[in-house]
């Protein structure tokens, strides 16, 4: 049995993460929203 993960799937993967960090450890709020949105960013410049 092979997994296979698009770049659609990763965006949900992330969020889990975030969100569960977020709960873990509140104060790593701002830095998660704003590593998320440099990510996605770069994605959608540069097409990755």
């Amino acid at each position: 049995m092979t997994i296979t993960i698009s770049p659609a799937d990763l965006n949900y993967i992330l969020a889990i993460l975030a969100g569960v960090l977020i709960f873990i450890v509140p104060k790593l709020l701002n830095y998660i929203v704003a590593i998320y949105l440099i990510v996605i960013g770069l994605i959608g410049l540069f097409g990755l």
